[in-house]
């Protein structure tokens, strides 16, 4: 396929620009994809306003087609695929590893250490644009119940929640605690509910959030941050605390508070994204705790 397509950039001074582009030529392994939708993440928030080139996993490189979160349809093949074919409806992940090295080999593309690495939307071209050339490789099969902007939101907030739940291993023996409730953290209590919890607790400093999380019955309890927030959590869960927890608020109290919630031999996963922080999580003596009236 030849011709000139528009694809959105991210220039800087809190701005977005369009430019014109060669609709790219899939060659060995890659295939060229109509996108259908491509949701906006945080990550790339902060490009547009605070951190316009970055470091590491979402160091933009200027003139980059932005976009990390595509989905679409196969329209045109290259040459030695092994699985994907045009007319397939697939998912792009977003991290690019170079597929040999020990953490790719594994499975964990996001942690690639090779120079090869690349991310979509930040060090080679992404989904803000009509069409995106994506690896083979790199594709996940977007099942035919699935709409294409439930692709793009499973490509990088839901698939990044799910990874975690599976690896905290949520079950119904659960209670879950999410702290944070923006698009990620509810999407971590629906999957949480799915993954069969017997008790979900969402912990949100906005109000919204939290009416949203009770409306569409993903939390079961769901609090405001403040010095007995952690109290409710311990008198819902018999003293002991939740067997599992996780942090989406990237907040250091958040994280805190996801600690000292959790019992002992719980699990916890950090999702949010966030700066080094220090943390000084106090072991939890059921010792001289009061019960309480839990407001939600």
């Amino acid at each position: 396929m030849q011709g000139k397509m528009m694809g959105a950039i991210l220039p800087g001074n809190s701005t977005v620009e369009l430019r014109e582009f060669d609709i790219p030529t899939p060659g060995v392994g890659q295939v060229l994809i109509k996108t259908m939708a491509s949701t906006i993440c945080g990550s790339d928030i902060r490009a547009i306003y605070r951190e316009h080139v970055g470091k590491g996993a979402e160091g933009y490189i200027p003139g980059t087609i932005a976009g990390h979160e595509p989905c679409g349809i196969i329209v045109e093949e290259g040459t030695h695929l092994k699985r994907f074919k045009k007319g397939d409806r697939v998912v792009v992940y977003h991290i690019s590893g170079c597929g040999l090295c020990h953490d790719c080999r594994m499975g964990y593309a996001i942690s690639c250490s090779s120079s090869q690495r690349a991310a979509y939307g930040w060090q080679r071209d992404g989904g803000m644009a009509p069409y995106v050339l994506a690896d083979e490789k790199d594709l996940v099969l977007l099942p035919d119940e699935l709409s294409y902007l439930d692709g793009a939101q499973i490509a990088c907030g839901f698939g990044t929640v799910y990874e975690a739940l599976e690896k905290i291993l949520v079950s119904g023996n659960d209670a879950v605690l999410v702290v944070g409730l923006g698009p990620v953290g509810l999407a971590t209590l629906q999957l949480a509910k799915a993954m069969g919890a017997n008790l979900t607790i969402g912990v949100e400093v906005k109000e919204d959030r939290r009416l949203m999380a009770k409306e569409l019955g993903l939390a079961d309890h769901v609090f405001s941050p403040n010095e007995e927030t952690l109290q409710y959590i311990l008198d819902l869960t018999g003293g002991h605390g939740v067997e599992k927890a996780v942090d989406c608020s990237a907040n250091e109290g958040g994280r805190t508070l996801a600690i000292r919630a959790t019992r002992p031999w719980g699990k916890i996963a950090f999702v949010a994204r966030a700066a080094p922080r220090t943390l000084s999580p106090a072991r939890i003596s059921s010792t001289g705790r009061k019960p309480s009236t839990a407001p939600g």
